[in-house]
């Protein structure tokens, strides 16, 4: 026992002391079986890893079918993903609430998850994988969440701190509910549903029109390539044709032949037999798409979030409510 006075008082307190080894009986030995790691130990309750959202959210960009490899890049910012670029072209992703980024290569994140892949994926020369089925498909986070079951998550094992964390948290999005719907003015469940449905339906729009611009714009952009290429092989086959096929200018001469020949199919294909314009109206039709593919991404951009938002509150309304499954409760006869 020690005896501690307070120096400005004359109260003495006394504390008891333990020394090692001293007052532990029988102390409980280490199991001898097979020991387990955090992550086994929680099951399927873990909470998925940094790569494990990011490799979700790289096949659920790819699932919207991006015309690029920068289209796919903007679908992984616009999911909330920060797309850090540094020497040599080296890209690494960082997700809100990551110390520091994850390097975009097949050895960190994965088999079928470097950049080769997803060109792969985007060329069409590798199939689409399906967003993993429970994952979060964004981490980006959101002014209202889906609030929490929390009678099903106590069944789950969860404690009582968790239970009183879930009510607060709860509330918070409730009031933040509320909120949405008063700024909205949506005074009645069948205006929420409607404004939900616009939302949806809205930036599905956007997406898809979207999707369209980026593919007219790599159209372009590889048609000029292909003229380009073309406009600088074609006095190699005009040679080759004045040699008549020779086999020896064929020899010289077969890079240069090579490139002519995919210059032309690639111009016969995205034309489909139509006229060639001209070098000037091809830069200006790239450049007008570009812009408005700049104006709909942010249009696009703020759609999402107010879709998100919609779908959020809806969600948490219906649970509220008692319209979670989709059916309303009958309304009790007084």
């Amino acid at each position: 026992m020690i005896r501690l006075l307070c120096p400005d008082s004359s109260i003495t307190r006394c504390f008891p002391i333990f020394t090692c080894g001293s007052n532990i009986k029988n102390p409980k030995l280490h199991s001898k079986g097979k020991f387990r790691h955090y992550g086994q130990w929680l099951g399927a309750s873990r909470p998925p890893s940094y790569k494990e959202q990011l490799r979700g959210i790289i096949d659920g960009a790819l699932a919207e079918r991006p015309a690029d490899f920068a289209g796919f890049l903007r679908r992984m910012e616009a999911a909330g993903v920060q797309v850090k670029r540094g020497r040599g072209g080296v890209i690494s992703f960082r997700l809100p609430g990551q110390d520091r980024a994850t390097r975009f290569r097949a050895s960190t994140l994965g088999d079928g998850y470097g950049p080769e892949d997803v060109e792969a994926v985007i060329d069409g020369r590798a199939p689409v994988r399906k967003p993993a089925q429970g994952r979060p498909r964004s981490a980006a986070p959101r002014r209202v969440n889906l609030i929490i079951d929390i009678q099903q998550r106590m069944a789950q094992g969860k404690g009582p701190g968790y239970e009183r964390w879930a009510k607060i948290y709860n509330l918070k999005q409730m009031a933040a509910a509320l909120q949405f719907l008063q700024e909205n003015g949506l005074t009645d469940y069948d205006a929420l549903a409607e404004r939900t449905t616009e939302a949806v339906d809205r930036a599905h729009a956007l997406a898809g029109e979207l999707r369209g611009v980026e593919e007219r714009l790599a159209s372009t952009t590889k048609l000029m390539g292909a003229v380009v290429d073309y406009a600088k092989t074609r006095p190699v086959f005009d040679g080759y044709k004045a040699a008549r096929y020779s086999k020896k200018y064929l020899a010289e001469h077969e890079e240069a032949l090579a490139s002519y020949r995919a210059a032309k199919a690639a111009i016969n294909d995205i034309l489909g037999g139509a006229k060639l314009p001209r070098m000037d109206a091809l830069k200006k039709e790239r450049r007008e798409l570009a812009e408005r593919k700049k104006k709909l991404y942010a249009q696009y951009r703020a759609a999402q979030q107010e879709m998100r938002e919609a779908v959020a509150v809806k969600a948490n309304v219906d649970h509220l409510l008692g319209l979670s499954d989709g059916r309303e409760n009958k309304a009790q006869e007084r």
